[in-house]
């Protein structure tokens, strides 16, 4: 059975200095390796499901290990203080959106989490939550979600998001355009929304600034015969 020790060997010996800089660019700050996440793929699959490494590797602060350590954690095995843990840590988006709120979203408390943390007016967690749902309704059958709450989520997002955070906003023009092309009871009243929110300016540090359109992606994704898509898993 691997430890940690071996395990961020092995993750260093598969860095990259190109990929490194590609992360550091995005937000990431050392440690980093900078190894591709396809790359992580057969250390996964040797290791299987491991909580307790996932907690130790997760603790190193180091971003690939961090990464990592959510390909390998139990997400039924946390709880919600252990999900707080975890969101604290992310400092930046690649981890709070693409760890923390994925690893949630397997999770049975995955709604009750994410609505705290769209809620708690903090940047990254409420980009967190709102990345929660867009994995979950992009995942799991429509029935397993209340149409009165994803509409009144939809209300929300409609009257705060050209006002919130920066990393926020485009965690909630995702859930739009998740809404629209993956939650099909909705379909029609996200485009409405999409419609009436238009272009949403996300501006990023040393950066030029993203021009997010959720009305023309949902419409993209109708036109390439997506609409009602799910994703057969979550995490990588």
């Amino acid at each position: 059975m691997m430890n940690v020790e071996m395990v961020m060997q092995e993750l260093e010996a598969l860095g990259k200095e190109r990929t490194k800089k590609i992360y550091i660019s995005n937000g990431a700050h050392e440690p980093v390796f900078g190894v591709a996440t396809g790359a992580m793929k057969p250390i996964a699959k040797n290791l299987k499901l491991n909580q307790q490494l996932a907690e130790e590797l997760y603790a190193t602060r180091n971003y690939d290990a961090m990464y990592f350590a959510g390909i390998i954690a139990d997400p039924k095995a946390m709880t919600e203080s252990d999900f707080d843990r975890w969101i604290d840590s992310a400092y930046f988006y690649m981890l709070s959106d693409y760890v923390v709120a994925v690893t949630l979203s397997e999770s049975d408390i995955a709604q009750e989490v994410a609505d705290k943390w769209i809620a708690s007016g903090e940047e990254l967690r409420m980009s967190a939550g709102w990345s929660c749902y867009c994995w979950l309704l992009g995942n799991r059958s429509d029935v397993e979600f209340s149409e009165s709450k994803i509409t009144s989520m939809l209300e929300t997002m409609k009257n705060t998001i050209h006002d919130s955070p920066e990393r926020t906003k485009s965690a909630m023009n995702n859930f739009l355009h998740t809404v629209g092309v993956s939650y099909l009871p909705l379909h029609e009243m996200a485009v409405k929304t999409a419609s009436v929110v238009g272009t949403v300016e996300v501006k990023r540090d040393k950066k030029k600034s993203s021009i997010l359109n959720a009305y023309e992606s949902i419409q993209k994704e109708v036109d390439r015969g997506k609409l009602g898509f799910k994703r057969k898993y979550v995490r990588c």
